[in-house]
């Protein structure tokens, strides 16, 4: 309830302002401080909202880590903080978390208007998640970190939602199709809600080809998930089994079956049914 001591996270529209709940209008107007990202960009939402006379103190990447301690403090003296960031919901891809963290552990209240998110706007869109998605945000710039992620992404059966900033979006896609592959599909929205709202749907191969054309507006990507492996084949359980055999010559015949099935996610009673096969004959040449 508005009004009470504690922290209250605000999501705020990521373009359009008419998605600005009337929920969270109360609560910014109800607000004793607003830690805010940006307060120009917030000086103008509450003006749209008709909210006047609020203090407002910057959070962002450079000042949270100062800047929570003192809200903290102000909580705990019975003031309202409300949390916002420039657009969408805090502490997610955003600054905030710190704060919320701060707060918890000081054992403030910590509430939550939810509302508008671009990650999760791009999610319903695609179409590609099956119900199942890592969000991963942004990548490593660069190097190993950023190589080593891509390839962790690559191989997970989810599909995976990125950020990225317009001018790294050629770049980024052309490492997608190195690392995913071409054909892999994918989902990229921009300036969601806003006035060129575009959803564009295609391969991986054809985003690189889209982002080198120049785009404005950081995007989401929704990338689908790797498709299953293949389940082995009865050759597959029989080639095991004749490794497994010649690394260990001396194991039963149960213990080279458990083994095996264990490392191909089959059945026992498969794997004993290929070993109980007799061996193809080898094919010899006509005369």
């Amino acid at each position: 309830m508005s009004g009470h001591a504690g922290l209250v996270l605000v999501a705020t529209p990521i373009g359009n302002m008419g998605d600005l709940s009337p929920r969270a209008a109360e609560e910014l107007a109800a607000a004793g401080v607003i830690a805010c990202e940006d307060t120009r960009r917030t000086g103008r939402l509450l003006s749209l909202a008709g909210i006047a006379g609020k203090e407002l103190v910057v959070v962002n990447e450079h000042t949270e880590a100062e800047a929570a301690p003192r809200l903290v403090a102000r909580i705990g003296a019975g003031e309202r903080v409300v949390l916002v960031t420039d657009a969408g919901t805090p502490a997610v891809a955003d600054p905030g978390e710190r704060l919320v963290q701060a707060a918890a552990d000081a054992g403030c209240t910590v509430s939550i208007v939810p509302g508008p998110s671009a990650p999760l706007a791009a999610v319903a869109v695609s179409g590609l998640t099956s119900g199942r998605f890592v969000y991963e945000g942004f990548l490593p710039r660069r190097g190993v970190a950023r190589a080593v992620r891509l390839t962790e992404l690559a191989a997970s059966d989810r599909a995976v939602v990125l950020l990225e900033a317009p001018h790294r979006c050629a770049r980024t896609a052309a490492d997608l199709v190195e690392s995913f592959g071409p054909s892999r599909r994918a989902v990229a929205v921009r300036e969601l809600t806003k006035l060129h709202e575009e959803i564009w749907r295609g391969t991986l191969a054809g985003l690189a080809r889209w982002a080198d054309s120049g785009l404005k507006g950081e995007l989401v990507l929704v990338i689908e998930g790797a498709s299953p492996p293949a389940p082995p084949t009865d050759r597959d359980v029989a080639e095991a089994l004749e490794a497994a055999r010649a690394g260990d010559p001396e194991s039963s015949v149960r213990d080279l079956t458990s083994a095996v099935a264990g490392a191909l996610g089959v059945s026992r009673r498969r794997v004993y049914e290929v070993a109980r096969k007799p061996a193809p004959r080898p094919e010899t040449g006509g005369g």
